[in-house]
C-alpha cells in the first residue's frame, strides 16, 4: 500500500469520528436547555406567585373589615390584620375590650371617728348652785357613752313649767362646737335672776329640762329647795372650761 492510500483512509476515519461526537454533543444540549429540572421548577412557582394572592395580604384586609364593624373598639382588629392574623369579625379582639370605669361608687357614709350629736343616753347633765358669781346655776354635761358626740350650741333650759326657753349670752358663742370625748364634760353657766332683784315674775321652780337636737329630753335634778328664777333669767353657750361658762 502507498503512503498517499494510506494517509486518505486515516483522513476519512477521522473525519466520520468527528462527525459522531458532532452529533452526541447537539442532542445533549437540547435536552439540557428545554426540559432541565431546574428551569421547570423555576418556571412552576412564578406561575404560582403571580395566581395566588399573598396570605397576609388577604387576612390583612379581612382585619381592615373588622375594624369597619367594631367602630370605637374596631382598633384592636386593626392591629390583628396588619400581622396578617385578622378575621374580619372584630370578636373577641375588637369588642372584648372594655374602656376603664372611672365612674366608681361611694358608700356615702362617715368616716369611723367623726362625731355625731350627743344624745340624752349618751350625756349625764347636772346643776349646782356656786357661790360667785351670785345667783348663778352651773351646768355640767358629762360624755357617759363610748363615742365622741357634740352638745347643741347651748341649753335650751326649761325650768318649772315655763312656756319658753331663756335667752342666750349671745357674746359667749364658741368658734366651734362642744365636743366631749368619753368621759368628758362642757359647761353652761345659767343667770337665775337679777342680783338686785329689779327683775319681775320671781318665782322658785323645783324641775329642769334640756332637749337634745335629736329629740331626747334629759331630766336635771336642782337642789332639794329649788332655785329662785325671774325675767333675767339667761343662759351660756355650752364651754369647755368653768371660768367660761361662769364669766357672765
Amino acid at each position: 500500500m502507498s503512503a498517499r492510500t494510506a494517509r486518505t483512509r486515516l483522513f476519512a476515519v477521522s473525519t466520520v469520528a468527528l462527525a459522531a461526537l458532532a452529533l452526541t454533543a447537539c442532542e445533549g444540549g437540547s435536552d439540557t436547555g428545554a426540559d432541565s429540572p431546574a428551569s421547570s421548577t423555576t418556571a412552576t412557582a412564578t406561575a404560582t406567585a403571580e395566581a395566588k394572592p399573598s396570605t397576609g395580604d388577604s387576612a390583612g384586609t379581612a382585619g381592615g373589615t373588622g375594624t369597619d364593624g367594631t367602630g370605637a373598639q374596631g382598633d384592636k382588629g386593626s392591629s390583628s390584620g396588619s400581622s396578617g392574623t385578622g378575621t374580619g369579625k372584630g370578636t373577641p379582639a375588637g369588642t372584648g375590650g372594655s374602656k376603664e370605669n372611672g365612674t366608681g361608687t361611694g358608700t356615702g357614709k362617715q368616716e369611723d371617728g367623726i362625731p355625731g350629736e350627743c344624745s340624752a343616753s349618751d350625756v349625764r347633765i347636772t346643776a349646782a348652785k356656786v357661790k360667785r358669781p351670785l345667783n348663778h346655776l352651773l351646768l355640767t354635761a358629762t360624755n357617759t357613752g363610748s363615742k365622741t358626740c357634740y352638745l347643741p350650741p347651748y341649753p335650751q333650759a326649761r325650768f318649772g313649767e315655763a312656756q319658753s326657753v331663756p335667752p342666750v349670752f349671745e357674746e359667749t358663742h364658741p368658734q366651734a362646737p362642744t365636743t366631749l370625748k368619753p368621759g368628758k364634760s362642757g359647761y353652761a353657766g345659767v343667770l337665775l335672776s337679777a342680783g338686785d332683784g329689779s327683775a319681775e315674775n320671781g318665782h322658785t321652780v323645783n324641775t329642769l329640762t334640756v332637749p337634745f337636737d335629736d329629740g331626747s329630753i334629759a331630766t336635771v335634778s336642782l337642789p332639794s329647795d329649788g332655785v329662785h328664777v325671774d325675767d333675767a333669767l339667761k343662759v351660756t353657750y355650752w364651754q369647755t372650761s368653768v371660768d367660761h361658762a361662769l364669766f357672765y
